[in-house]
């Protein structure tokens, strides 16, 4: 007797997760006996193969593998190494993120904007799914692009965003179009922000090595003149068009919009509080530049405010409602990329693929080499890590190829805000660590967005700079 088809499809697809294991062990076994590289470095690529592979199948979540990847670097080098990502700011950040998601969330800040925004839709939007959430989903990615500007680190922008369009979505009868309204703005003020100097921290990485390895600095008007109008507003506008695409309401979609309001006049005080801790925040986050503190320091004030009594908005016990479990998933992302750095596997394999290339390269050859190579090793490590092992090697590259640098940065840095799977990046991560999608639809997305910049953006942005370099 056969079961049902709906319960046999579950099954099968479990069986195939789970037959990820074995073949993650595999994997790891054949590399380690196998590689052209031997010792340690052999080692260290057998345990991100490993890791790679379960988090790719997800047979159970990304943080389980994450903490497997933390004890077998443990096992197979050293503690220190192991625990590293523990230490990393960005780790740090994400954290304090989910505290500043339960803050904006519970104090009715969220909502606030909610209403806000539903309050100025168009005529007819108020019975039509379809018409408010296309009006939505442009009004939201609009403001997202601009927080570009206002806010330096992207994962702080996510972390911001993050509880706000849950709290819009949720207006919807179905959950479809709210995760297009999730998606589609963090992918913009994610993705966009590679048009923009201080909207990427890997833009930052990226021209201060420029600079202090060969003494060439790029501006942020200059920035923004050749990389602003494709790859920001350009790759907003395409990234839009694909979460209408992907998640337009279904004909029976109904949008409520007299959901139950919030007390307003009770809240109103927790509201305005919220509101002006946010604004410090941004503050400490818009100055970088003059205090030089990490954005991490931002999120740490906005938090302490938000949770101190007295003065807080939300009480201090609901720090228990957050769910940290991605703090693993982090560590064993930064842990490899170090490992990885350590045993001077990155450096090997950058140089290999640019040595591949003939001396007297021509720029249309070399500018697709360099996106080949950053996406090669951020399969490997995290982007932000690629930046800082890359440049340098890319820098030595075209000044004795005799290549213009500005556009090799500026391509380098646009292929290091392309990614296809979470691991590849902490901005990711952090999206995941807002527990309203699960990773195989953050893949799908990621995956969509990346290829209409690999496919119809990018050779556009190359054929800019060979024609104007």
């Amino acid at each position: 007797m056969t079961g049902e088809p709906g319960v046999t499809r579950s099954l099968r697809s479990v069986d195939r997760e789970w037959l990820s294991i074995p073949v993650a062990l595999l994997v790891a076994g054949l590399v380690a006996v196998y590689a052209p590289v031997a010792g340690d470095m052999a080692r260290m690529l057998a345990i991100t193969l490993f890791c790679i592979v379960l988090w790719v199948a997800s047979p159970f979540d990304p943080w389980l593998t994450g903490l497997i990847g933390v004890g077998l670097i443990g096992v197979g080098f050293s503690t220190d190494l192991a625990l590293v990502g523990f230490r990393s700011p960005a780790t740090w950040l994400v954290l304090l993120g989910i505290l500043l998601g339960e803050a904006i969330g519970q104090s009715g800040l969220a909502s606030v904007v909610e209403r806000r925004a539903i309050d100025v839709l168009p005529r007819g939007a108020a019975t039509d799914a379809t018409v408010a959430y296309r009006y939505l989903l442009v009004a939201l990615s609009a403001a997202a692009l601009g927080l570009v500007v206002l806010v330096p680190s992207s994962l702080v922008r996510v972390l911001i965003l993050g509880p706000i369009l849950i709290s819009v979505g949720g207006s919807f009868s179905e959950r479809r179009p709210g995760l297009g309204l999730f998606l589609g703005p963090l992918f913009v003020t994610y993705y966009a922000g590679t048009g923009v100097l201080t909207g990427s921290l890997a833009n930052i990485i990226i021209t201060g090595l420029l600079e202090a390895n060969a003494g060439v600095s790029i501006g942020w008007v200059e920035w923004a003149v050749w990389l602003g109008p494709v790859m920001g507003v350009g790759r907003a506008v395409a990234i839009t068009a694909i979460a209408y695409v992907l998640y337009r309401p279904r004909p029976d979609t109904t949008i409520d919009l007299d959901g139950e309001p919030a007390d307003e006049d009770a809240a109103a005080a927790d509201v305005r509080r919220m509101l002006l801790y946010m604004l410090l925040g941004v503050a400490i986050w818009a100055t970088d530049a003059i205090h030089g503190l990490h954005p991490l320091y931002g999120a740490l004030v906005v938090s302490v405010l938000a949770f101190a009594p007295r003065i807080g908005v939300v009480s201090p016990e609901s720090v228990s409602d957050g769910d940290f479990s991605i703090v693993f998933f982090l560590g064993a992302i930064f842990a490899i990329a170090e490992g990885l750095r350590r045993t001077e596997f990155t450096d090997l394999a950058a140089r290999a693929i640019l040595e591949s290339l003939p001396g007297d390269a021509s720029l249309l050859l070399v500018l697709p080499a360099v996106i080949l190579a950053a996406m090669a090793l951020a399969f490997l490590m995290e982007g932000l890590a690629v930046a800082s092992v890359l440049t340098p090697v890319l820098v030595s590259f075209a000044e004795s190829a005799g290549l213009p640098l500005v556009p090799v940065a500026m391509i380098e840095a646009v292929a290091l805000n392309t990614y296809f799977l979470p691991y590849q990046s902490a901005v990711l991560v952090g999206i995941l660590g807002l527990n309203y999608v699960g990773s195989r639809e953050l893949i799908k997305m990621a995956t969509l967005c990346s290829l209409a910049t690999l496919l119809v953006l990018m050779p556009v942005q190359v054929a800019i700079f060979v024609v104007a370099f």
